[in-house]
């Protein structure tokens, strides 16, 4: 018999070699299985197989676009296995079947000519390094079964601008979208519950991120460094948020904790130079060491509970803050002493006196509180639904005894049958 070398040799007994048509193979049918493709996608693997499913653990193919079918000889195709695709760089395009459940670890790493690819929904699990170093990848679609993103699994994804997380993800691991500097927003569904040490570092294209109710820890260095990031919505089961996890976000202008948080971890806003403003949840017990240094631009810390425990340097490094407290709450004295920062009641409220009611084409109400408290007014016309909207912002410096006044005027009022307004804090 002729030897034909394009054949690949059978590596253990019960791996199989996948080839292309020709003659001479068809005469080596008992030990080769025979797979015709479309012809745009001719492809050549060599893959194992368990209890009637398939593993493809090797593409020994050109490249170009690859399908990976939905079964071969009756066998489902149910795993892309550890480096099946690994370092191909002329992979242009992959279509994976829809009986796949795993993609291994370092199944697609380096495939630096991938531009998109869409996991479809009988995927559950992306391992290690899946798809760490895809140069050219530039959208990612997450199916709706996939219950984990493995560690490093998208690292170092430089041109990828867009990925949708399907509903089932729980875990994204650590340093898994780890330096993509392209990707622009990125919304974590409600089911996920971690989010891994540095899993989105050096995102510096990242705008906006929204993170889940359902995530109860926001991991180490999560989302440092990434300087683009103006907002942040946290998901109000969040209870730590960990170290470095928002250090040196130079865009970051405001901050709100959620309730459930109990821990803001060591160098957590570190160096955000451009926030202005943080509101910090009831139930925070305790600020790590260099939390808020070097934020020069604070202005205002809106405290919901007691004085918690504050590391060194806390609100260290130029940081002019004044720290506000709630009526009924404790321990602000010694908590000015730790951080040498000012300490004011926030007490602002309504006055039902002759400034309140109708004017001519307003309404209006004079605020009384702390001296310079600065409060925003918000208005919605239905409590049921409330839509708050900011319609004012005053600073009460105008003095009566000891307290500071401003009068709030809505000159919008006739458009509404009826108006609400509430104060808060900027």
């Amino acid at each position: 018999m002729k030897t034909i070398s394009s054949i690949p040799k059978i590596a253990y007994p019960n791996t199989m070699a996948l080839c292309l048509r020709t003659a001479c193979a068809a005469r080596l049918l008992p030990l080769l299985l025979l797979l015709a493709l479309p012809v745009a996608v001719q492809a050549q693997f060599t893959f194992t197989t368990n209890n009637g499913a398939i593993t493809i653990i090797k593409y020994t193919g050109s490249g170009g676009a690859v399908t990976i079918p939905d079964t071969t000889n009756g066998w489902p195709v149910t795993s892309i296995g550890n480096g099946a695709f690994s370092n191909c760089t002329s992979l242009t395009g992959i279509t994976i079947g829809t009986n796949v459940n795993s993609i291994e670890s370092n199944a697609f790493w380096h495939c630096a000519s991938l531009p998109s690819v869409t996991i479809p929904n009988s995927v559950t699990n992306i391992g290690n390094l899946a798809f760490n170093a895809c140069y050219s990848l530039t959208s990612v679609t997450i199916g709706t079964k996939v219950t984990s993103i493995g560690n490093y699994a998208f690292e170092i994804c430089t041109s990828l601008t867009n990925v949708i997380i399907g509903n089932s993800v729980t875990s994204i691991g650590n340093y898994a979208f780890y330096d993509c500097t392209s990707l622009t927003s990125v919304t974590i569904p409600n089911s996920v519950t971690s989010i891994g040490n540095n899993a989105f570092y050096f995102c510096g294209s990242l705008t906006n991120a929204i993170i889940g109710n359902s995530v109860t820890n926001v991991g180490d260095f999560a989302f440092s460094n990434c300087g683009s990031l103006t907002g942040v919505t946290i998901g109000t089961n969040v209870i730590s948020i960990g170290s470095d996890a928002f250090s040196n976000c130079g865009s970051l202008t405001n901050f709100i904790t959620p309730n459930s948080v109990t821990n803001i971890g060591s160098y957590a806003f570190y160096d955000c130079t451009s926030l202005t403003s943080v509101t910090i949840g009831n139930s925070v017990t305790n600020i790590g060491d260099f939390a808020f240094c070097g934020c020069a631009k604070l202005t205002g810390v809106y405290f919901q509970g007691n004085a918690p425990s504050v590391g060194s340097q806390g609100f260290g490094g130029d940081n002019n803050a004044t720290v506000y407290y709630l009526p009924g709450t404790t321990g602000w004295a010694n908590f000015a002493q730790l951080t040498g920062l000012p300490v004011v009641l926030w007490n602002p409220r309504a006055q039902s006196d002759a400034s309140f009611g109708v004017r001519t084409n307003r309404f209006g109400f004079n605020i009384i509180g702390s001296s310079n408290l600065v409060v925003v007014v918000e208005a919605c016309t239905n409590l049921d639904n409330p839509g708050w909207s900011r319609v004012g912002t005053n600073t009460l410096n105008t003095f009566i005894g000891t307290n500071g006044s401003s009068y709030f005027s809505d000159s919008q009022w006739t458009n509404y049958p009826g108006r609400f307004y509430r104060l808060r804090s900027p």
